[in-house]
């Protein structure tokens, strides 16, 4: 265990599955103590179960979200559990159709404003007056789709700018109240996502989303974790309104530049965390 969380308190949303499970799991390694928040069909309960067997100090919350009441008893849920919320992960989101805009169903949009903006919106607005008290931070799930816009899924893409803007937003607002925001923003991740057997990706978008990035591959959970880590510590005491992509260069990749990495860079490093629920996520589709 280590300590760069040690007293903390924080609430990861869509922390049942995938980027939320590895988040969750490393900031209770580093002392946190977690509230692991998803949808009742997610596997948060079994995150917090693990997180508790190896040694952590997590609960679970299940419920929609993107309902401000229920974004306002997951926050209290925290705050009487442990006294007090530091930090906020807005993980959740979803990534329910891949498409042309002409073909895409408005079913997916309603979807995606659902959970990739109203969530946030609803736990912001909730955890920002317990955040205040304790001068703590919020970190934001970008997308390097939020810079540059993706084919076939241009909604997605048009969600994860409103998150890098909204995020922006909140860190020029909150610095008043002492209150740090930040936004990581991911390419494509070793999730059910990115995977034509989990996610809604055909065999040719699978093979382009690592193509796309120079490394050559997919990241993995824990490295995105890691950033979230960064960040929501106080060694990031300097850092608000901050976009940290984690894409493997897909922000500056021309062509195929996967296709031309070394093999070393093409390995996915070998994590310290137990991750069980990597491919397993309800909100990458639509119920």
């Amino acid at each position: 265990m280590g300590n760069r969380l040690k007293g903390k308190v924080a609430i990861v949303t869509g922390g049942g599955a995938g980027i939320g499970e590895a988040i969750s799991k490393k900031f209770a390694k580093e002392g946190a103590m977690v509230v692991v928040a998803g949808f009742p069909e997610d596997p948060v309960e079994e995150v917090a179960k693990e997180i508790e067997e190896e040694g952590g100090t997590a609960i679970p919350f299940t419920a929609d979200l993107s309902l401000l009441a229920n974004a306002e008893s997951c926050v209290q849920l925290a705050v009487k559990q442990y006294g007090k919320l530091d930090i906020l992960i807005n993980n959740a989101g979803t990534f329910p159709e891949v498409n042309l805009l002409s073909d895409f169903s408005e079913e997916a949009f309603d979807y995606l404003l659902k959970n990739n903006i109203r969530t946030a919106f609803a736990m912001s607005k909730a955890a920002l007056p317990e955040l205040q008290k304790t001068k703590g931070n919020i970190v934001c799930a970008g997308s390097e789709s939020g810079a540059l816009g993706i084919a076939q899924n241009a909604p997605y893409g048009g969600t994860k700018g409103f998150m890098h803007a909204f995020a922006k937003g909140l860190a020029a607002e909150q610095a008043q109240k002492g209150v740090r925001c930040n936004i990581v923003a991911p390419g494509p991740i070793d999730t059910g996502w990115t995977h034509k057997d989990t996610g809604p990706m055909d065999k040719q978008m699978e093979q382009m989303v690592t193509q796309g990035t120079l490394m050559g591959r997919r990241g993995t959970p824990e490295e995105v974790a890691n950033v979230y880590l960064f960040l929501a510590s106080d060694e990031a005491s300097y850092v608000t309104g901050a976009i940290f992509p984690v894409d493997g260069g897909t922000l500056i990749a021309k062509g195929p530049a996967g296709d031309q990495a070394a093999q070393s860079m093409k390995v996915q490093p070998d994590g310290q965390l137990k991750l069980k629920h990597s491919k397993e996520s309800h909100t990458s589709i639509r119920k």
